[in-house]
């Protein structure tokens, strides 16, 4: 085997014999069994399933499965008859036994989980924080990235909530119901109108806007809730504690730090600084709407001076909240089970106390103060979108400096992929909030005649809908044509693929046509790219005309010719329609989710990819099913390998390699030479070592591919998904076997009489080259079983 050179200079051979790799096992394992090469025991094969998730008894071919160790949402699984595989060890000679860990319900579950689609923005801008470029001796630039990346994720929830607000406060309760046709049309708002309710006590519009309330506090509540649920079933799940090896170098990827997965002190920290802004942005907008009243000339001196002091008080709290969140981030070198049990409890209950102080002031007793036009919305949600443009801007500043220090050429968008993706987490929460004002504003006046309606930012917002929609379709047509000669180009590529076959045109171009589609991943970066880049400069319009006019875009182009009239009419109108539809289609799919499993599996692949990292921006993102997942993984290898003295094959499928590299990096030196690891159709370096190269790139896969016993990873050109780990040197070769055929045959053959199918991203193992590799990797664990130590086994 020619020898190698890593990612940092030291030239070494990899995938040696079994004896030179268990010879420098160094003495500090997890027991003596791990370092004693003559103690070499029953061979163990861990499965490990990828998004969608998959039942044991597929994954181990056989119906009658038993659980080994885990719970209702994970847990590892074994056949029935190798249950007690330990007390046979003579049985197990030459051949592993196989178990199956099944994740799946971390992320599908119950029908609760259709909530987490309201968590999507939230999702997506902690995936940001993750995306930075690799950076060596900046720590201050990383830091001031994370910062801004969690000052963005704060943006997002003060954008919800303020949403909120708008539709139960301004549409609702200020608007309607100040408005005797609206209140006519929704009886049930007539107990809040003047007119209907003959000046009742709810009619006041402080009183109106202190009821109303309650709606956007309760959506707070909400997210608090389902933050902390989630937290104490995920972050809470401590990883397992070692104690450093006398040979153990620092790690070379962040993963492999022993708090990386335990981010339980930051969420509860950011769920208490989150929530705390969710109240004090209800606070603000009841108090404030009265407070303006008081300061007009002539107004009641003592509401003046209340109205000011809690304008002050709303503003130290906020800037208490923005401190909380400019606190130093992540403790990843340790395991941090402090908790910050005062702060997590006194600021969301001094936000709250503000919230009811400000709903008693405003619903004080104020002669002559009527309802009339719309809260100032505009205000808000141009504040909102004003800082989230620069901190977008100024992330990619910083991620650009980050980059250029370490040129990673696989990166995606060149280091930008972080602020790119901040961008895009934007622009999702203001769909969605410009989606369910516009559908609560329609509903509440069909005609458009009786309220204002909406802010005239949300319409502009809207209207840049369509033109973005032109922009993405002029650049999927460009894919689509590339597309197209790339599966030109392959059709000779596949001939010459399968020599000697019969020509079949339909099936040569089958082919091709999936081996192009297949690239169009590749592209990813690039779709992101534009689509960041348009939604950045065209919101940048909206707000610019919104502040400048306070007119709607086709009230702002009746003076300009009538293209220019025809066109904003147009695009004001499409943009409506479809902010409206994307609005209804989200109900739907979360209301279908709710209720159908199949469906409710089919947001679990969307949570399998997004959900993968911490909750390091955003405690009200979806949970990080890792922290369950990966300590699950790695006590269950460091156990087995210490109470057996046997070695391990960990086998992963698509995401469940990317766990299993997360769970290797976690054991101990001593204990990962004991480990081989199997990867198929794997997402490692195609999407991982692109789009979060800080953690999955060049240097830290050549890490891990030196610390492992030996790795093989599979991959074909017709996979979307998986491809090869591309390692520089003599590494690449050692890691990556080349493409596997796909299909298996061109045409029939004897052994396969009907035609075989093109599976892409599936069915791995139904390649000879599967059962090839993983005979290769057990050939390399010792054969010879002891008898399982008193106490041991599974």
């Amino acid at each position: 085997m020619p020898a190698r050179t890593d990612a940092y200079g030291a030239s070494r051979g990899k995938c040696e014999t079994v004896e030179r790799a268990q010879e420098r096992v160094p003495t500090g394992a997890v027991d003596d069994s791990a370092a004693r090469p003559e103690e070499a025991g029953t061979a163990l094969e861990l499965l490990v399933h990828g998004v969608g998730g998959t039942t044991p008894e597929k994954m181990l071919d056989d119906p009658r499965t038993v659980r080994v160790t885990g719970d209702d949402t994970a847990a590892v699984f074994r056949r029935a008859e190798d249950a007690d595989a330990e007390s046979r060890p003579d049985d197990y000679r030459g051949r592993p036994v196989p178990e199956a860990y099944v994740w799946c319900n971390l992320t599908s579950g119950n029908g609760t989980r259709a909530l987490w689609l309201l968590l999507l923005p939230f999702m997506v801008v902690n995936l940001a924080h993750w995306m930075r470029p690799t950076a060596r001796g900046r720590k201050r630039t990383v830091r001031l990235y994370g910062l801004l990346v969690r000052l963005t994720a704060l943006t997002l929830t003060v954008l919800l909530v303020a949403a909120a607000c708008e539709v139960a406060l301004d549409l609702a309760a200020w608007q309607c119901a100040g408005t005797h046709e609206c209140t006519e049309r929704h009886s049930w708002l007539g107990f809040l109108s003047p007119t209907v309710s003959d000046d009742g006590w709810w009619s006041m519009p402080g009183r109106r806007l202190a009821l109303a309330a309650l709606v956007p506090a309760a959506l707070t509540g909400l997210l608090w809730y389902l933050s902390h649920r989630t937290w104490s079933a995920y972050e809470s799940q401590q990883p397992m504690t070692r104690t450093p090896e006398a040979d153990e170098e620092s790690s070379r990827t962040a993963l492999g730090r022993p708090g990386f997965w335990y981010g339980r002190r930051l969420v509860a920290r950011l769920r208490a600084a989150h929530t705390a802004a969710g109240l004090l942005t209800v606070a603000a907008a009841v108090g404030t709407s009265a407070a303006r009243f008081d300061h007009r000339p002539g107004g009641p001196v003592p509401l003046d001076v209340l109205g000011r002091l809690l304008e002050v008080a709303l503003v130290v709290a906020a800037v208490a909240v923005v401190g909380v969140v400019c606190r130093r981030g992540r403790s990843e070198n340790r395991l941090d089970q402090e908790l910050d049990a005062r702060l997590v409890r006194q600021l969301p209950l001094a936000a709250l106390v503000l919230l009811v102080l400000a709903a008693v002031y405003a619903g004080w007793e104020r002669p002559g103060w009527e309802s009339a036009g719309r809260l100032p919305g505009d205000t808000t949600f141009g504040a909102i979108a004003l800082v989230q443009g620069l901190l977008v801007i100024v992330l990619g500043v910083v991620a650009h400096v980050l980059h250029r220090a370490h040129p990673d050429p696989r990166a995606a968008i060149r280091g930008l992929g972080g602020p790119a993706v901040a961008m895009l987490a934007c622009a999702l929460g203001g769909v969605m909030s410009g989606g369910v004002s516009q559908r609560v504003a329609d509903w509440l006046d069909g005609t458009g005649t009786n309220i204002p309606g909406p802010p005239v930012l949300l319409t502009w917002q809207a209207s840049v809908i369509p033109p973005l929609l032109v922009v993405l379709l002029v650049l999927c047509g460009w894919l689509g044509w590339r597309t197209w000669l790339l599966r030109r180009a392959e059709l000779a590529v596949v001939e010459r693929d399968y020599p000697g076959e019969p020509k079949d045109t339909t099936r040569t171009r089958r082919i091709a046509r999936t081996r192009a589609m297949a690239t169009l991943t590749d592209r990813g970066p690039l779709l992101v790219a534009v689509t960041s880049t348009t939604t950045l400069l065209l919101a940048a319009g909206a707000l610019v005309g919104a502040l400048t006019t306070d007119k709607t875009p086709s009230e702002a182009a009746h003076p300009t010719p009538a293209f220019v009239e025809g066109a904003a009419e147009t695009a004001q109108a499409l943009g409506s329609w479809l902010i409206g539809l994307g609005f209804i289609l989200f109900v739907t799919w979360g209301r279908r989710a709710y209720k159908d499993p199949s469906a409710r599996r089919t947001i679990g692949i969307l949570w399998d990819v997004g959900t993968f990292w911490p909750r390091a921006a955003h405690p009200f993102a979806p949970p990080c099913y890792a922290e369950r997942a990966v300590p699950d993984l790695t006590w269950r290898m460091a156990t087995w390998t210490a109470s057996t003295g046997g070695r391990l094959v960990i086998s992963g499928h698509s995401q469940g390699s990317v766990l299993a590299a997360a769970a290797a990096w976690q054991l101990k030196p001593s204990v990962r030479k004991r480990v081989a690891l199997l990867t198929y159709g794997s997402p490692l370096e195609r999407l991982y070592g692109r789009w979060f190269p800080a953690h999955f790139g060049p240097a830290a896969l050549s890490a891990l591919h030196h610390d492992v016993d030996c790795w093989r990873n599979l991959h074909r050109r017709t996979d979307p998904i998986g491809g090869p780990v591309r390692l520089s040197g003599d590494c690449g070769p050692e890691v990556d076997r080349e493409s596997l055929k796909d299909p298996l045959e061109y045409g029939r053959t004897d052994q396969h009489p009907l035609p075989a199918p093109v599976l892409g991203h599936s069915d791995y193992q139904a390649d000879p080259a599967f059962a090839e590799e993983r005979q290769r990797l057990l050939a390399r664990l010792r054969s010879e079983v002891p008898a399982p130590r008193p106490g041991g086994g599974a």
